[in-house]
């Protein structure tokens, strides 16, 4: 074994024999708070267009900005002939955007103004992929609270898997255009169940767990259930095209 006199000597020669290209990367590091004062260093100066662009004339913000509804632009958007006079303007609902008009068969067509004429109409509308029968004055208590919804709020139900009357029946494959009929309903308010207390027990244990529970349903109206005629449809810019397979017709119940 070596003394501590020989291995000092020979640590000292291997320090003093070491090459520049490997002592200059310890030599020329640098701490975290002088990185930027070394970038600034070797980069050239900007000017100050360039800074004053990159910089915004407002702070930035962490926060995430809601988007609020405005009842002004929604109801420039709706078009004079569809607005009510019942309902106030900023309760009024939007209406819905295609990009290609609704295309109707010609046997369609002639069977419509049978089903159109003969009120009360009904309508099987989904709702969550749950059906609900619906005609005009029947009261609706969904089975959950629906979000973001007010008493007074006008809603309109545009998926439905069938509509009809006594006699005549359109059914959709699977749903009816939302265009060849119209389902609206009104929120009334907001009911609650009387509160249920439920009591859990475990095996070999003195202690008792209490589990409360009081579940809120939201309530509606229909307030208007009806088919529209050919010549409305026409109105809108409806396209009358020839018999298919698929296309729906009206069933005559027997």
């Amino acid at each position: 074994m070596f003394s501590r006199s020989v291995l000092r000597s020979f640590t000292s020669d291997i320090r003093l024999t070491a090459p520049s290209s490997i002592a200059s990367p310890f030599t020329q590091r640098a701490c975290l708070h002088q990185t930027a004062l070394l970038r600034s260093q070797q980069q050239p100066p900007q000017s100050s267009s360039t800074s004053s662009t990159s910089t915004p004339d407002s702070p930035l913000s962490a926060i995430p900005r809601a988007q609020s509804s405005i009842p002004d632009t929604q109801s420039q958007n709706t078009p004079q002939s569809q607005l009510r006079d019942d309902i106030p303007v900023e309760k009024q609902p939007l209406p819905p955007t295609f990009t290609s008009p609704v295309e109707v068969s010609k046997t369609l067509m002639e069977q419509l103004p049978h089903l159109a004429g003969q009120k009360p109409h009904y309508v099987v509308a989904e709702l969550h992929a749950r059906p609900f029968l619906l005609t005009e004055g029947d009261h609706v208590r969904l089975p959950f609270l629906m979000p973001k919804v007010k008493t007074g709020d006008i809603l309109r139900f545009n998926r439905a898997s069938a509509v009809g009357s006594r006699d005549f029946t359109l059914k959709g494959s699977p749903h009816v255009d939302e265009r060849l009929f119209e389902c609206r309903v009104r929120v009334v308010g907001v009911e609650s169940e009387p509160l249920r207390i439920k009591e859990k027990t475990k095996r070999r244990q003195r202690h008792t767990k209490t589990a409360k529970s009081k579940h809120r349903y939201t309530i509606m109206r229909v307030m208007d259930v009806k088919v529209k005629s050919p010549e409305q449809l026409l109105k809108e810019g409806a396209v009358v095209v020839e018999d298919k397979g698929d296309s729906p017709q009206v069933e005559t119940r027997s």
